[in-house]
């Protein structure tokens, strides 16, 4: 075959027959790669399955948005929820709602390839009723988001995509927790992710970059990923470090008996920006620059 390809390439036609060949190549190599299909079983246990790789998908949770950009697929998108809002070039899509929202019209007016969305979207049965293809993700823990970015890879066509990005991941929460010097660990935390309060348990994908970060939830395993306290709960653990949003910071001292948690006596109270809080409460391909982030907080609650 080689001495035949050659032969025909030292010919008067090279041009011609060099196309030709290439054009035939082509289609011998890449022909049972493009028309391959996709099978992929999501967090429901359901098994959903593609002809191919999908070229229009529309995303419902802005972590799933995020994954698919970063695994280089944005020009994929066709719209996403109403909260996607990085990278930049998520902005200008259509917004189709939210968790609780969803607009299914408009949904199915952008005749995506695929949906992706997280398992408590209310939308999932209307969707499938309709004939839509539906992959349902939510990443809650450290581990779900190295499955959920294993999951995406495998439904955008990319193989261990999803690996390498986890990989990536990895490294950057390593290196965030090497930033943290031995007088910051073991410093006590409390992360407020809503004013309820709802925390960040020890158990979430937050609460693992902390422990990562040598820092000790007060919110154990046995809470849940996300619990809703009591506020006397938090005034009993008495934290010595609070990681809160800019806006949930400005009641903090007038709560009931928090006056006294060392935190806020000691003026070690980390507040985010809303930029920021995107960054932080999405388990997601940022959650190194979440972990840089943590990092830079406990290093301001110790003493040079």
């Amino acid at each position: 075959m080689f001495e035949l390809m050659s032969g025909l390439l030292r010919s008067g036609s090279l041009r011609s027959v060099r196309a030709r060949l290439l054009g035939t190549l082509m289609l011998v190599v890449c022909g049972p790669v493009m028309a391959a299909g996709v099978n992929v079983v999501d967090d429901r246990g359901v098994s959903v399955s593609l002809s191919a790789p999908p070229s229009r998908i529309v995303t419902l949770l802005p972590s799933l948005t995020e994954t698919v950009c970063e695994l280089g697929a944005c020009s994929r998108l066709v719209g996403t929820d109403r909260y996607s809002n990085h990278p930049a070039a998520v902005r200008s899509l259509p917004k189709t709602g939210g968790l609780d929202d969803a607009n299914v019209e408009m949904i199915v007016s952008l005749r995506p390839d695929v949906v992706l969305l997280a398992v408590s979207s209310r939308v999932i049965d209307r969707l499938e009723g309709l004939g839509l293809k539906v992959v349902a993700l939510e990443p809650k823990t450290y581990e779900d988001v190295r499955r959920v970015a294993g999951k995406v890879s495998q439904v955008l066509g990319q193989g261990q995509a999803g690996e390498r990005l986890w990989a990536r991941l990895e490294a950057q929460v390593a290196e965030a927790a090497r930033s943290v010097p031995a007088s910051a660990r073991g410093l006590s935390v409390y992360y407020e992710i809503d004013s309820a309060p709802y925390a960040a348990g020890e158990s979430s994908f937050i609460g693992h970059t902390l422990s990562r970060l040598g820092a000790v939830n007060i919110v154990p395993v046995k809470l849940g990923p996300f619990p809703k306290l009591n506020p006397e709960y938090v005034v009993r653990a008495d934290p010595q470090v609070i990681m809160v949003s800019a806006k949930g910071a400005l009641d903090l001292s007038s709560r009931p008996g928090w006056s006294r948690i060392r935190a806020i006596k000691s003026g070690h109270v980390c507040t985010f920006s809303g930029e920021q809080g995107d960054v932080m409460s999405r388990p997601g391909p940022r959650m190194g620059e979440a972990a840089r982030i943590m990092a830079d907080c406990l290093k301001g609650s110790v003493k040079p």
